[in-house]
């Protein structure tokens, strides 16, 4: 018989999280994430997406052994603002068994249901900074520290419970030999010059902190357009500065603003800290912090994370100028592949900047959506 639990306190919490350690031991293309920043993440004490969201928490278990988990959210300012009747679910993992799976989706129609919300999409977090989708091509690829990897079996369990496509998303990558530096270099000049823009590099943190609140503003304008985008909160936008900026190589980092200063494009790239997050095992500490660090300094690979043109600057080919940058910065510290975070599929505005670097896709995720 499977059961439901609620999660009500730290320490149940924990077994929550560390759920997928043994769902996924012994795979070697599962990426962990670390324990106490995903705990964390899930405190409405510390995390602000909370003062915009619900989200309630549970584990199915088995002679009380945990067999799935499921977080069930709610985004206020989707489903009040934006009219979006849309019960969410993310952080979903289950074993092979689709009664699991069924137990744990009829708990969160049950709660879309109290809320008289319309249908249910997931696997999805609370916005877009969040992971998201199934991922159904590529088991056999190296997870990131920002996608979900899961077992194939997820997608059989939820189309057989009835549940359809909603949106496909591609994850491309690509080898920086394949970049064509003195194109982008001349380029480069010549947009510079006719926008009389300019190229922002930085090795100091705080040199980029200034910039990061009009980045997010340059983000929405960028992205509002899109099928899947919720708006991000000052308060929302002051915890990501806290956690991940001082976090991420500074190097990595590339704006081009106009004449007056102003922020015209932005992007971020992350080192790959994939091999690094697997020899944590979930903890800082006492070595985990060291791999860490060395991949932020000596990773090879590289993933983008963000990048974003004001939309007066689109389809003018200012993101030459931020690959010029990279191109440069990637050159001296022997990049070998460059990996993107999951794109929708159906974003031409994105296929655009990537076209003259032969990208490969070697995986796919979607998210799913049924009526309640």
């Amino acid at each position: 018989m499977i059961t439901l639990k609620k999660i009500t306190n730290k320490k149940e919490m924990k077994l929550f999280v560390t759920f997928p350690f043994s769902l996924y031991k012994n795979n070697k293309y599962w990426v962990p994430p670390i324990i106490k920043d995903e705990i964390d993440n899930f405190d409405p004490k510390k995390n602000p997406v909370f003062e915009n969201a619900d989200a309630q928490f549970f584990i199915a278990l088995r002679n009380g052994k945990i067999v799935g988990r499921v977080v069930a959210i709610i985004n206020w300012f989707e489903v009040e603002k934006q009219q979006i009747k849309k019960m969410r679910f993310g952080w979903f993992d289950v074993i092979d068994d689709i009664e699991v799976t069924k137990v744990l989706l009829e708990k969160v129609k049950e709660i879309g249901l109290e809320n008289k919300l319309e249908y249910i999409e997931g696997p999805i977090g609370f916005n877009n900074l969040d992971k998201t989708g199934v991922l159904t091509e590529g088991f056999d690829h190296l997870g990131t520290m920002i996608t979900w990897y899961n077992h194939p079996y997820y997608k059989d369990h939820l189309e057989h419970l009835g549940f359809v496509k909603e949106k496909e998303y591609l994850e491309n990558k690509f080898k920086f030999e394949n970049v064509d530096g003195v194109y982008f270099d001349r380029i480069s000049n010549i947009l510079k010059r006719r926008f009389k823009l300019k190229a922002l590099d930085f090795t100091k943190t705080k040199d980029i902190l200034p910039y990061v609140d009009e980045m997010f503003k340059v983000f929405d304008k960028a992205y509002s357009k899109l099928s899947t985008y919720v708006p991000i909160s000052d308060a929302q936008i002051a915890f990501f500065k806290k956690k991940y900026i001082g976090f991420i190589n500074p190097e990595y980092i590339k704006f081009v603003v106009d004449e007056h200063n102003k922020l015209v494009a932005f992007a971020i790239v992350m080192p790959s800290f994939s091999e690094a997050l697997q020899k944590t095992k979930g903890k800082l500490f006492p070595f985990g912090l060291f791999h860490l660090l060395n991949a932020r300094k000596n990773a090879k690979d590289v993933t983008f994370y963000l990048i974003g043109v004001d939309p007066e600057y689109q389809n003018k080919g200012v993101h030459a100028i931020i690959f010029d940058q990279y191109t440069k910065t990637f050159a001296k510290k022997g990049i070998v592949n460059c990996i993107r975070t999951p794109e929708l599929e159906d974003n031409e505005a994105i296929k655009k900047i990537w076209e003259n670097f032969d990208p490969v896709t070697h995986k796919r995720r979607r998210t799913y959506r049924k009526s309640i």
